[in-house]
This record gives structure tokens, C-alpha cells and sequence, in this order.
């Protein structure tokens, strides 16, 4: 059966191509800071701040139990590379402190990467054991990396709040360094 002219052309302005959209999820400290990152990188299609890495049923801000704060990323692999992801990763948060960013102190600040694709787990382990020959960091990398099992949202108040919230101290004070390192050292990655 042939599609005749008047009907290719009614197909083809329903007809898009399938887009390939990868999941990964990185716990890097305070998931206000990584999601306004992440949200800032061309061929990321959204970023959502939650709860993973853990067992415990039904996470919360309140009671996270043994789960990280995390972003999910949903990416498009045909314009974003996981390696540069990793590399706005590791640059934007310290890999080298377990259950540490900063002041923020408990395992629910761990650096973690959780994956979705085997190629995801094999680039994520090769970039940590380059990182740790580079001798980069000094200290050696204690990112933990194991495949996401379960994600949960955060609650409403979480999301986007850096948008909602640029005024407040933590968002001048913390979060707006991490910004403009990244405007200025991965300009070639942003979103137009």
C-alpha cells in the first residue's frame, strides 16, 4: 500500500522523529543548587529535585530516612554528552567529603550518581578513575555510583526554587557562585 500525495503530506506535519531521552540522577549537596545547574545545560529537557539512593518508603525534606537529595535529569543524548554532564558534576560540588557539602553535613548530601544505561555506569566510572589519577582533587573521590532504583519527587516547595527565591541569602550566598562558575568555565554548554 502506497501513501498517495495529499496524504504524505497530511502525515508528515503529524509525523515527528523520535527523540532519544536518557535519565540520570546526581545527588551533589543541596538539590537547590543542582537543579538550577542542570537546568541551565543545553539538551537537558527538565530537571526535578527528589529523594534517592536509599531504601526508605516515601522520603520526605523532613524525613528523608537514608536517601539522598538528588536531581533527576531527563537529557537528550544527541545534544548533550553524559561526560559533560559529569564534568559540570564534579566541577560544581566536592566529591572528596563523604556526607558533606559544605555546611550542609548527613548522608542526605552525598555525591552520587545514579544511572539508567550501562553506558551511563561504564563513563561515570571511567571519569571518577580518571579524576582520581589526575590527582585533581587531592583527596580521593567518594561518589558513590549504583543504578536508580526509585526516584521521588520533592515536595512543590522545592522545585524550581532557586527561580522563586534568588533574592534570599542562601540562593546569593550559595547558589549564585555555583551559577556563574558555570556561565563563565562551561559557556560552550549552555542553553541558548
Amino acid at each position: 500500500m502506497s501513501i498517495c500525495g495529499e496524504n504524505k503530506a497530511l502525515l508528515s506535519k503529524f509525523w515527528y522523529p523520535i527523540q532519544m531521552i536518557e535519565t540520570i540522577v546526581f545527588g551533589g549537596g543541596c538539590f537547590w543548587c543542582t537543579e538550577a545547574i542542570f537546568k541551565m545545560l543545553k539538551g537537558v529537557e527538565s530537571v526535578e529535585p527528589g529523594y534517592a539512593g536509599g531504601t526508605t518508603a516515601n522520603p520526605s525534606y523532613r524525613q528523608l530516612g537514608d536517601h539522598a537529595e538528588v536531581v533527576k535529569i531527563e537529557l537528550n543524548p544527541a545534544k548533550i554528552e553524559i561526560s559533560d554532564l559529569l564534568t559540570v558534576f564534579f566541577a560544581t560540588h566536592d566529591p572528596t567529603t563523604p556526607n558533606q557539602q559544605g555546611a550542609d553535613i548527613g548522608a542526605q548530601y552525598r555525591s552520587l550518581i545514579l544511572f539508567t544505561t550501562p553506558k551511563q555506569e561504564t563513563v561515570s566510572r571511567k571519569f571518577i578513575e580518571e579524576l582520581n589519577d589526575s590527582a585533581e582533587y587531592g583527596d580521593p573521590i567518594v561518589t558513590e555510583i549504583k543504578p536508580l532504583e526509585k526516584f521521588f519527587l520533592a515536595e512543590i516547595e522545592h522545585l524550581n526554587y532557586y527561580q522563586r527565591n534568588q533574592k534570599t541569602g542562601y540562593c546569593q550566598v550559595v547558589i549564585n557562585p555555583k551559577l556563574q562558575k558555570v556561565k563563565t568555565k562551561f559557556a560552550q554548554l549552555l542553553a541558548e
